[in-house]
């Protein structure tokens, strides 16, 4: 049986001792969840956000990491470093990395590797933007962030993927996709590519969260869909009981 999992992406905000003390409400608010839950935070935050998160069942993740063990590469941190500080996960390829930094579907493969490698696991992250839908071309874009984002990689290392599907034109917009319609993409993309380059069983093996402006009042609907196993939390993560809702929406 797969475990959803529901993260929690801070993005750049919360300083050392807000991530304190919102650690602080979030941890008995859902002390009792049936899902992974796994908080993602800037890296400043990581260490004092393992040391608040110690005795609970919360995952630490950070928000990037480099396809390089080390170098002349200012400003990016790898995965040997995000190791030491006891992470876990750490998200690929966010919609926001990819327009504002110029991240591509061969350096989230890179970025990929260099956290399997380590023993990390990833979040890769993968979406359409509202003029590719509309175009009619969502499956097509998805197709190849996936087939490039993931090429070369095993059945074996598919274990330690989780796949992000957040549509660009829902993310911090308030909008969303209809359960039905995010269920349906996300089916599409399990049965599809994933299918065929990792084989069936991978494929339903691997969890596939839904990443665009899942919130408090549609976090059980979205979940109750077959093919979401999980939600990955922009906004909604930075509110103790906003994120407790959506951590606990099979109660």
């Amino acid at each position: 049986m797969k475990r959803d999992i529901i993260a929690g992406n801070w993005k750049m905000n919360k300083t050392q001792e807000e991530t304190k003390a919102l650690i602080k409400e979030i941890v008995p608010l859902v002390k009792d969840a049936n899902c992974e839950v796994v908080l993602c935070v800037p890296y400043t935050n990581l260490e004092v956000a393992r040391k608040a998160m110690r005795g609970t069942k919360m995952q630490l993740g950070a928000q990037n990491v480099h396809w390089a063990p080390k170098g002349a590469f200012t400003g990016e941190v790898s995965a040997e470093m995000l190791k030491e500080l006891k992470v876990k996960y750490v998200i690929i390829g966010h919609s926001e990395r990819r327009q504002y930094f110029g991240e591509t579907d061969m350096s989230v493969n890179a970025r990929t590797k260099a956290a399997l490698e380590a023993g990390l696991k990833a979040i890769v992250c993968v979406g359409e933007t509202l003029e590719q839908r509309e175009a009619g071309e969502t499956n097509r874009v998805l197709a190849e962030q996936i087939e490039k984002g993931l090429a070369g990689l095993t059945k074996k290392d598919l274990k330690n993927i989780v796949i992000a599907y957040e549509p660009v034109w829902a993310i911090g917009t308030g909008k969303t996709a209809t359960a039905e319609d995010a269920n349906e993409t996300i089916g599409v993309m399990r049965k599809g590519i994933i299918r065929q380059m990792f084989g069936k069983y991978a494929a339903n093996s691997l969890r596939i969260q839904y990443g665009g402006s899942m919130n408090a009042k549609n976090a059980k609907e979205l979940m109750a869909m077959p093919e979401i196993d999980g939600g990955l939390i922009g906004g909604a993560s930075l509110k103790a009981e906003d994120f407790a809702v959506i951590v606990n929406y099979d109660k």
